[in-house]
C-alpha cells in the first residue's frame, strides 16, 4: 500500500480507485477536495456512495470520517443529493393538514 493508505477512511481498494483515477498522494487528494475526487471514482465506479465520500472529506482532514461535522456532512449530503439527482428533503415542508 501506498502513502493514500497511511491516510484515516483510505483502504487498500479507495487507494487503488484513487491511483486509477490519478490521485496518488495525499497532497493530490487536498488539491482534488473531497468532491472531485469521490466524482473521479464514481466514473469508474458507480457503487460510490456517499460513505466513501465522507471517508474522502475526512481523509482530507486527517480525521475519521465519524468525526466529520455535522455541517460538513449536511454539505456533502446536500452535493451527493444533487450529483444523484435525489430531492433535496431540506426544502420538503411538514404537511399543513389543508391537503
Amino acid at each position: 500500500m501506498g502513502e493514500l493508505a497511511d491516510l484515516p477512511n483510505i483502504g487498500k481498494i479507495v487507494e487503488s480507485q484513487l491511483n486509477a483515477v490519478g490521485i496518488t498522494t495525499a497532497g493530490d487528494l487536498r488539491s482534488a477536495g473531497s468532491r472531485q475526487a469521490w466524482l473521479l471514482i464514481r466514473s469508474i465506479d458507480e457503487s460510490a456512495c456517499i460513505h466513501r465520500l465522507y471517508g474522502l472529506e475526512g481523509a482530507i482532514r486527517n480525521i475519521p470520517k465519524r468525526d466529520l461535522p455535522p455541517e460538513i456532512k449536511d454539505e456533502l449530503k446536500l452535493f451527493y443529493r444533487e450529483i444523484s439527482g435525489l430531492p433535496d428533503l431540506r426544502q420538503q415542508s411538514a404537511p399543513t393538514g389543508d391537503e
